[in-house]
């Protein structure tokens, strides 16, 4: 699944699957929250709330931060925890296996856990009907077209790998929450 972004070329791709999955998952983290504000008080949702938001940081991490923005100049992949940005001219070679992957003029390599991604192609009820292009053929060439289009122009630019601190922030943030509340339970 593409999604546009503000700066003018930029795309981000993502596997629709865990957009969905990640919407299903807050929409149950609000609904038991809401019942343990409704059944138990404030007091009690504060002591329960770190736990159901630790199951949520797990599904966000597993199925919907995965990303590939690609712009003009070049990519940033997001897999999971770690982020890896580079320009279009450190790219030695792009393929399709089952992931997208990136091969790098240092001899490193780099698969994308969400993106374009093979899939077993829809099978036709009609024979005499036109194949379509699947959306992660067309999400490649995309990808394809813009690295080539890069090809020769750009300084060379080291490949940036960090980490994603926002995240693990949100996790230290929960998980400290958590053993308060297990102190205060034990407490009383």
């Amino acid at each position: 699944m593409a999604t546009p972004k503000s700066p003018e070329g930029e795309r981000t791709l993502r596997s629709p699957s865990g957009s969905i999955v990640m919407i299903v998952s807050l929409l149950l983290a609000l609904f038991l929250l809401g019942d343990a504000v409704v059944r138990g008080g404030w007091a009690q949702t504060l002591l329960l709330a770190p736990w159901v938001l630790l199951g949520l940081w797990v599904v966000y991490e597993i199925s919907y931060v995965s990303m590939v923005r690609i712009s003009d100049s070049g990519a940033l992949v997001q897999n999971m925890l770690r982020r890896t940005e580079f320009g279009w001219h450190r790219v030695r070679d792009i393929d399709l296996q089952w992931q997208l992957k990136f091969s790098f003029d240092d001899g490193t390599e780099l698969t994308c856990w969400s993106g374009p991604a093979h899939a077993r192609p829809k099978r036709s009820k009609m024979r005499d009907e036109e194949t379509s292009v699947s959306t992660s053929l067309r999400d490649f060439t995309d990808v394809h077209d813009r690295w080539q289009a890069a090809a020769g122009h750009g300084a060379s630019a080291p490949i940036l790998r960090s980490w994603d601190t926002r995240a693990l922030l949100a996790l230290v943030v929960i998980v400290v929450w958590a053993a308060a509340a297990v102190f205060f339970s034990q407490m009383g």
